[in-house]
């Protein structure tokens, strides 16, 4: 039997314009899902179904925690966080700005979609569906407002091609050559976003680490890899108004898992926003966060700043 949530309320910065975004504008989403619930009638469990307290509050803090310029943007993250958290097999969103910066509309604007849980993670024209995309970058990648981005020790590629197939520039380093190959390949069938690769060893040479370029990309990604050495070239090639995103394990993590092994590659306390400066942060956090998946406890620094 279909779950129906209806009138969630978010106050969210959302329009085409950088003007129409910096004030948050009301939107209702009601949604209508899916699952494999026929025995929670009988059984009176929660197992038997989703939380939909739970889908409410997932829904707010992706609508009020990111930036979108259009709805449709919106409502697709939603969709895609509902798909990767909840076991819901379908579902149908109504996505709406209640009271529109518009002339003549006495009523409200918005988008439907309906999508079905794909059977695995895949690719298509529109979307590129993978489960370890990080739940911090499924909530801050809004802020990215399109051009040319830069994912640093890219690996399998979740963020690069998460972004492609939204229609951005990626360019993904790693020194894996074998990996790199299969992220070209896998950019390649995308018919929206362009990826390319470089095959680069960021810590050959510690007194000197490789240039990134001067003022080049609009958004440089960082997730799960800490070089020091490398920030001041971090910095370098971030635009003017350019956003990075960063996250990676804190030393607790290291002191609570002993993962990663070495705590240097763990960042201590405020360290992070040490490292950034003179960036304008606009998010930082720390502390322990769930994988929603392997339902693990990671002790991480999480950090969105913007070049001035």
């Amino acid at each position: 039997m279909p779950i129906l949530i209806e009138g969630i309320q978010c106050l969210v910065h959302c329009g085409v314009t950088s003007v129409e975004r910096r004030q948050p504008q009301p939107i209702v989403i009601d949604l209508e899902l899916r699952c494999a619930n026929s025995h929670a009638a009988h059984s009176d469990e929660l197992l038997d179904t989703v939380d939909y307290g739970k889908i409410v509050s997932r829904v707010s803090e992706i609508a009020t925690t990111s930036r979108f310029c259009l709805l449709e943007a919106l409502a697709d993250l939603i969709s895609q966080t509902l798909f990767q958290e909840f076991p819901i097999s379908q579902l149908d969103a109504w996505v709406r700005k209640t009271d529109p910066p518009l002339d003549h509309i006495k009523g409200s604007v918005g988008v439907r979609l309906s999508h079905t849980r794909p059977p695995h993670a895949h690719r298509s024209g529109t979307t590129f569906r993978n489960p370890e995309v990080s739940q911090f970058f499924l909530q801050q990648f809004g802020r990215l407002q399109g051009g040319k981005i830069l994912d640093i020790a890219t690996g399998s590629g979740r963020h690069a091609l998460f972004l492609a197939s939204r229609g951005y520039t990626v360019v993904g380093i790693d020194r894996n050559a074998e990996t790199l190959a299969h992220v070209q390949q896998a950019g390649s069938e995308i018919q929206n976003g362009h990826v390319t690769t470089s095959c680069l060893d960021l810590e050959a040479d510690p007194g000197n680490p490789p240039d990134l370029g001067d003022h080049e990309y609009d958004g440089i990604l960082v997730f799960f890899y800490l070089y020091r050495p490398l920030f001041p070239r971090i910095l370098q090639a971030l635009k003017s108004g350019g956003i990075l995103i960063y996250e990676t394990f804190l030393i607790d993590n290291h002191i609570v898992h002993h993962h990663p092994r070495h705590k240097e590659f763990c960042l201590q306390h405020n360290e992070l926003l040490q490292l950034t400066t003179p960036l304008r942060v606009l998010q930082y956090e720390e502390g322990a966060s769930i994988n929603p998946h392997s339902q693990e406890q990671t002790f991480t620094a999480r950090l969105v700043a913007q070049k001035p």
